[in-house]
């Protein structure tokens, strides 16, 4: 057999291999950017009644773009939740595990040291003090009422939820938010596979019955960094870093509005790195973290959107 028939008939199946893996990747990005495509044909179909009874996102603009968050430089900001009572935000670090409260121009107020905890990614504000915490790679979910000069705070002094997913590694629950309207936890899986899923609760340290999922077919979205849900409107927006999508979610789960996060798009002037934590308040205004240390706000702009 010649030396360049065999040397073929070795290599064929890295080749075949390396070409399924390319049509993967066509396919995968294809369909994300064929989703976004009917996010933007079916915003058509939403009257104006329709529009100012949602969030709307095409009419928000940035009002503050990629402030960094001052002492945070060593860290990796993941996550964001809006506390009304104290009118603060709060994050979470995942390299050194911190919470940490910002005011609404993203200064940095105060730094909780995470004893015991090893990955957080997500952070909800629930009822009457109470908050929530994810821990990717514990795959647990923590209860606790935080007190207001609290510097320290203890997994084990947390009420603890296992999560599932034991294989999920790093790519297991990062969003998370409370829903009041419904009374349900809203949790995201970041990936492999994407999907949303409820859980029943108050607002306080209990969860009722199981974590159930929710219909996903329609996010067209690469990973799920976080989820907030608007207190007017009962909407959820669910944030994209790899898709560097923001899309609002009806409370049946179908898409309604979405916002792209790409420089040049919706007023913004450089691309958002990595979109990893959004929030809402009452008022409508949207906040957001990007890895590793950057913060940014969104308003309504009335003139920005035409329709």
């Amino acid at each position: 057999m010649p030396l360049r028939s065999f040397s073929v008939r070795r290599r064929w199946p890295w080749l075949l291999f390396a070409f399924v893996l390319v049509v993967a990747a066509v396919l995968t990005y294809t369909q994300h950017w064929l989703g976004q495509a009917k996010y933007w044909a079916d915003e058509d179909n939403f009257d104006q009644a329709e529009r100012d009874a949602s969030i709307w996102l095409p009419g928000y603009r940035p009002v503050i773009q990629a402030k960094p968050l001052k002492d945070l430089e060593d860290d990796e900001t993941s996550d964001l939740t809006y506390n009304p009572d104290s009118k603060t935000l709060f994050t979470v670090t995942g390299k050194e595990p911190l919470l940490v409260e910002l005011s609404l121009d993203g200064d940095v107020l105060r730094r909780i040291a995470l004893v015991g905890f090893s990955n957080p990614e997500g952070v909800a504000m629930l009822s009457n003090g109470n908050m929530a915490i994810t821990d990717e790679r514990r795959r647990t979910l923590s209860i606790f009422k935080l007190g207001p000069v609290a510097v320290e705070l203890r997994a084990s002094d947390t009420r603890e939820f296992d999560l599932g997913y034991a294989d999920s590694g790093n790519k297991g629950f990062e969003g998370i938010a409370w829903d009041p309207a419904q009374k349900r936890l809203l949790l995201g899986k970041e990936r492999s596979p994407t999907a949303l899923f409820s859980w029943s609760s108050d607002g306080t340290a209990g969860l009722e019955g199981k974590m159930e999922p929710l219909p996903s077919d329609e996010l067209y979205m690469r990973n799920i960094s976080a989820l907030s849900v608007d207190p007017r409107t009962g909407h959820s927006l669910v944030l994209s870093a790899q898709s560097k999508l923001l899309l609002e979610m009806d409370e049946h789960g179908q898409p309604v509005s979405f916002i792209s996060l790409w420089g040049g798009m919706n007023g913004l002037h450089n691309s958002i790195p990595r979109a990893e934590g959004v929030a809402i308040d009452e008022e409508g205004t949207i906040y957001m973290v990007s890895e590793p240390n950057l913060f940014y706000v969104f308003r309504k702009d009335k003139n920005a959107d035409p329709s």
